[in-house]
C-alpha cells in the first residue's frame, strides 16, 4: 500500500509521473503529473491550490470507512479525501485556494432493484464529504457505464480523463 508520509526525498518529487493506484493517494508540489487507472464505481478526487501549484489524487473505492474495523483511509471516499486535504495542507496548500475535480462512479453493474449502486454512493459522499470541507467541484465526469482513466497535470490543476471509445476530455 501506497501512503503518502512526508518523507519523500527531492529525487522522488521531481519524478516526472507518479502513479496512483487504487485506494491510493498521492501529490505533487513540483508540478509532477499524477495519473491513476481503473476507474469503474470508483472515483478519482483531483485537488488543486492554484496559488502554490500542489496537486494531489486520490482513488477511492468505496463510499464511507464507518461500517469497516480499521484498514486502508484511502480506500474510502470520505477518509481518503480528507486525508488528500490534510496531506495537501501539511505541504503548504491552503483549503481556501482548493478546488476538485472528480471522474468516475459508473455503474458498472446494475445493482438499481437494490438501490442505489457503488458509484452513485461513491459520488454522493466525495460531494458531501468536499462540500463539508469548503472544496468546490468545479468539474466532473461522472457516471455512465463506463471506465476511465485519468492524468492529473500538476502544474496547470487539469484532469484529463480517458475513456475506451469515447472522446478524451480536459477538465
Amino acid at each position: 500500500m501506497k501512503v503518502y508520509d512526508g518523507s519523500q526525498t527531492a529525487e522522488t518529487k521531481q519524478t516526472e509521473r507518479i502513479k496512483v493506484g487504487i485506494a491510493e493517494y498521492d501529490i505533487s508540489t513540483d508540478g509532477a503529473v499524477l495519473t491513476t487507472s481503473g476507474l469503474g464505481s470508483c472515483i478519482g478526487v483531483a485537488l488543486h491550490d492554484e496559488e502554490t501549484k500542489a496537486s494531489g489524487l486520490v482513488h477511492v473505492m468505496l463510499p464511507t470507512a464507518e461500517d469497516v474495523d480499521g484498514g486502508n483511509p484511502a480506500k474510502f471516499a470520505d477518509t481518503g479525501v480528507e486525508m488528500l486535504v490534510d496531506t495537501l495542507e501539511r505541504e503548504g496548500a491552503h483549503r481556501s485556494n482548493m478546488i476538485a475535480k472528480i471522474a468516475g462512479g459508473s455503474d458498472m453493474l446494475d445493482f438499481s432493484k437494490n438501490g442505489s449502486g457503488i458509484g452513485a454512493r461513491n459520488l454522493s459522499v466525495v460531494r458531501k464529504t468536499l462540500s463539508t470541507l469548503d472544496i468546490p467541484v468545479v468539474e466532473a465526469d461522472v457516471g455512465g457505464d463506463h471506465g476511465r482513466s485519468l492524468r492529473l497535470e500538476g502544474d496547470t490543476g487539469d484532469l484529463i480523463v480517458r475513456s475506451a471509445n469515447r472522446e478524451e476530455k480536459r477538465l
